[in-house]
């Protein structure tokens, strides 16, 4: 009789709250349990701080899986083609292969941060080896719940919060609201500028692409643009307040510059690289 195949458990980390909040919540349950993380070598240095946080609390080595080749490579393979929500090239080079690379052809269960209010699919594998569960989900955990969680831990939210920017990932990941790419110049200029040095017309084919639609990050970060986003990034709070508050909108605006405001959800994103 053939020997049954030992099922690996492996909670795979991005360096934000959810994820960071199931290993937390997990780490008694499924004391066998593979924590890593996906680096793209372009994230921002908190994540790495982060990521040594939690594996500190954890007691385990969180394992660093790099792909074989890195961004830039896949940057020209695909003529200068920036990563967009439609042409998401850089979660599957950079990512995915990585992740089910590591798990070969074991029988993996993935453990995936979701929450219970979100309303949004998780990772699914395309091999059959690799089933994902949502233990959140599955317990009714919603955002107090992981804020919770991380603060009794002593983990805490994920350093980069500090300056503004919600989620994890790539500092260049073009999931950003404008306001997190003024924020990023203002807390790392360098990134910044590396980041606009690949907006730039592809040598061989002249294709030119930008990070945020419709508007260049050298566009964006000029004087009055930066004033004009922080403007619309207060209005829009405001709104936001107000239907919380079940205010008018009118209430809300009637002091304010009520200049064209288009919506950012804070809720989209790379599931692999923002929870």
């Amino acid at each position: 009789m053939a020997e049954k195949k030992q099922v690996r458990h492996i909670l795979s980390l991005s360096g934000g709250k959810d994820s960071a909040a199931l290993a937390i919540y997990m780490r008694d349950r499924v004391p066998e349990m593979e924590y890593i993380f996906s680096d793209t070598g372009k994230e921002l240095p908190e994540t790495y701080e982060y990521l040594d946080r939690i594996a500190s609390y954890l007691g385990k080595e969180v394992i660093r899986l790099n792909a074989d080749i890195g961004f830039d490579h896949w940057y020209e393979m695909y003529g200068g083609m920036i990563p967009s929500n439609h042409r998401r090239w850089c979660t599957r080079a950079l990512k995915l292969k990585p992740f089910e690379q590591h798990c070969g052809d074991d029988e993996v269960i993935n453990y995936v941060g979701l929450r219970a209010e979100e309303n949004r699919s998780g990772y699914i594998s395309h091999k059959p080896n690799i089933k994902a569960v949502y233990p959140f989900r599955e317990d009714g955990l919603v955002l107090r719940d992981i804020e919770e969680i991380l603060r009794t831990s002593g983990v805490g939210m994920p350093p980069y919060t500090k300056w503004g920017r919600t989620r994890s990932g790539c500092y260049f990941c073009f999931y950003q609201q404008k306001i997190e790419w003024v924020r990023l110049k203002e807390t790392y200029p360098e990134l910044y500028e590396k980041a606009k040095e690949y907006e730039r017309p592809f040598e061989k084919t002249g294709n030119f692409f930008t990070w945020s639609q419709g508007e260049s990050l050298a566009e964006m970060e000029q004087p009055e643009r930066v004033e004009q986003i922080k403007r619309e990034h207060v209005i829009r709070i405001q709104r936001n307040a107000a239907r919380r508050e079940n205010l008018t909108l009118m209430e809300v605006f009637a002091s304010a510059d009520t200049a064209e405001v288009p919506e950012e959800d804070d809720n989209q994103g790379c599931l692999v690289c923002s929870l």
